[in-house]
């Protein structure tokens, strides 16, 4: 992929938001929550798992489990039964129950909204906490990069890192901070509607004329 100029990926990656939000108006977080600690087991289920399986799982979890306190006290391999189907399910079960029982000693059971604090909670790494920010919080601190977003990015030319460290400072620098949860999920629809990972619909796609994706599907 050729380079361009800052000035040319700008006009580029505005012209993409413009189309995304006129695409996907309504896009949201497809993991079901109903509270900001809801979403943050989610979040941290939804590593190497389908948000789909995780909501298949999280029903029947925050019925046993209601509240942090409830977690923190759990037996673990009670916590883990619940959970395998989302894949390394032991080391999940000891994020949730350690993040738990830190929310319970340090923040009162509840979850905490700044960056620096959610970064502390066991299994909570950028991804994670600013899946919590930007939904449960309504807090622009940084973008969400899964591996949509990370192909996205890519593909489209706002980004050329695999890291998605970087990737996300790309994006940090190249939307308006107000729009950074929002372009998350605009490019995860767009990325699971038309641009597959093997076969992008690159045909059908609204950003073809706008993409430098040297691959295009016919």
């Amino acid at each position: 992929m050729p380079r361009e100029s800052k000035a040319k990926r700008q006009e580029r990656s505005d012209e993409i938001g413009r189309r995304l939000a006129s695409l996907y108006p309504d896009a949201d977080c497809a993991l079901v929550h109903n509270s900001p600690f809801q979403l943050l087991v989610a979040t941290i289920l939804s590593a190497q798992c389908t948000d789909k399986r995780v909501n298949m799982v999280t029903p029947a979890l925050f019925e046993t489990f209601a509240t942090p306190q409830a977690f923190a006290e759990a037996d673990i391999q009670e916590i883990e039964g619940l959970i395998r189907s989302t894949g390394f399910f032991r080391n999940k079960a000891k994020s949730i129950k350690e993040s738990s029982a830190l929310l319970v000693r340090k923040h009162g059971a509840e979850v905490p909204s700044t960056m620096s604090e959610l970064l502390e909670l066991p299994g909570v790494a950028r991804k994670t906490a600013n899946v919590v920010l930007g939904n449960a919080f309504g807090v622009n601190d940084g973008v969400v990069v899964d591996t949509h977003v990370s192909r996205l990015s890519k593909r489209l030319g706002l980004s050329r890192h695999e890291n998605t460290g970087k990737i996300e400072r790309d994006l940090m620098v190249l939307i308006a901070q107000e729009n950074w949860a929002m372009i998350a999920h605009r490019l995860i629809y767009h990325g699971r509607n038309t641009c597959d990972s093997r076969k992008p619909r690159c045909a059908e796609c609204l950003l073809d004329d706008v993409c430098p994706y040297p691959d295009k599907t016919i």
